[in-house]
This record gives C-alpha cells, sequence and structure tokens, in this order.
C-alpha cells in the first residue's frame, strides 16, 4: 500500500478520493469537486491517500500549525475492510507530522480533532461502511490517544448559514500522554484560525469562544 499526497483536483487520484466520500459521506458533508481546487494548492493543508492497487482505498487530511506547533485532523476515510487502513492511515500521518515538527525544530505538542459523539449525534450510516461508524471511530480515537476538551463544543456550519453544530466533541491528542490539561488561548487561538474562511458564526459559537477567553486552561478528559 501506498501512502502518496494530491496537490491538484487534475491527478487521477483524487477523483478516486471524490468518488470514495460521495460513496462514505453525506452529500452536505462533500465538497464540491471543483472546490477543492485551492485547498489541495495550500501547503498548509495536507491530503493523503491510501493506495491498494489502481484503487483509493483510505484518505486523510490535516494541517500543521507551525506557530503552535500542534495539527488539526480535518478527516480520515476508511474505505476498505481488513487492510489495516485505519493504523496505516495514523502511522503514516503522524510520522509526516513528526517530520514537520522537527524541521520546526520541535516535537510535535498534539493535535486536536473534532470527534462525533453518537451518544447524542444520533444515526450516522457513513455508506454503511462498519468502520466509520461513529462508535467504532470513538473508541479507535480513544485508543490512539485523543481526549475530550472540558466544555459544551458547537462549530459553525460549513454552509456559512450562522448555524450552529452539535453533536461533537472537540479532542486533543498530546504527545505526552501524561498532559491533562492545555493552555486555553491555544484553544481560541487555534478555533478562531481554523474558522477563519466561516464569516458567519452563530451567536452559540461565539460564547462559547467567549468564555474560553475567561479561562486559563482546559482539562482533557477520558473520551
Amino acid at each position: 500500500m501506498k501512502y502518496l499526497r494530491i496537490t491538484s483536483i487534475e491527478d487521477p487520484l483524487f477523483r478516486k478520493m471524490h468518488n470514495l466520500m460521495q460513496e462514505v459521506f453525506p452529500p452536505e458533508e462533500v465538497l464540491e469537486y471543483e472546490l477543492w481546487k485551492e485547498p489541495l494548492e495550500d501547503p498548509g493543508i495536507r491530503v493523503f491517500v491510501a493506495v491498494h492497487g489502481d484503487d483509493v482505498a483510505g484518505a486523510t487530511e490535516y494541517r500543521y500549525y507551525p506557530d503552535w506547533n500542534i495539527a488539526m485532523t480535518d478527516f480520515t476515510i476508511i474505505g476498505r475492510p481488513g487492510l489495516s487502513l485505519g493504523r496505516f492511515l495514523a502511522q503514516n500521518r503522524q510520522n509526516d507530522l513528526n517530520e514537520l515538527a522537527k524541521s520546526n525544530g520541535k516535537k510535535l505538542f498534539g493535535m486536536f480533532a473534532e470527534i462525533y459523539d453518537p451518544y447524542k449525534a444520533g444515526d450516522h450510516e457513513f455508506g454503511g461502511v462498519k468502520a466509520m461508524n461513529p462508535f467504532v471511530r470513538r473508541e479507535v480515537l480513544s485508543h490512539l490517544g485523543y481526549k475530550r476538551l472540558d466544555f459544551t463544543y458547537v462549530h459553525p456550519s460549513w454552509k456559512n448559514d450562522g448555524e450552529a453544530v452539535t453533536g461533537l466533541d472537540l479532542c486533543f491528542m498530546p504527545d505526552d500522554e501524561n498532559v491533562n490539561e492545555i493552555p486555553a488561548q491555544l484553544v481560541v487561538d487555534f478555533l478562531k484560525n481554523y474558522y477563519t474562511v466561516l464569516p458567519n458564526k452563530p451567536s452559540e459559537w461565539l460564547n462559547m469562544v467567549e468564555q474560553l477567553e475567561r479561562q486559563e486552561s482546559v482539562l482533557l478528559l477520558p473520551l
């Protein structure tokens, strides 16, 4: 299996990845084909696919923020069972991030991720792919070392319609498993940067950020 980066919508692998996304995710969560052009060309956004034979069997998108020495996982797709895709993607992503941190003269502090809370979010079929079931994914991410940030999380809808999206937790995987809290300002800075592209923020999100700005730290709780 190969771990290959995609940087253009002209790459034949991107069409296969986009088709896989349409099979797995609900239509409203899949960015239109043409709208991927700029994100793929952005050097700060890293999109990789797991290529098995001639097929794209999985994919992951993530970012590294050198100023804060942290990362964010945007998504991980497991498209086929029986290939240890979860481990393959996680290990290669971690190796890549470790190299980026090393080139920044540091050791990676940790990585954010938004993780579905299936106990609140209702039914998510994800194309019938069992490995993408949110109950399974939550336990896998817990095994990897993710911890839940201790506040009620909402995020702006990617439709930029001013609606607040619930049913997820903002989580963080510290490189040092003994870390049990992180600076609240780091969370604020990250969230403001990450959602800059969505100018129409819901009031729930703004209130959440204001509350975080009044704190010194945020606890990391078991996932």
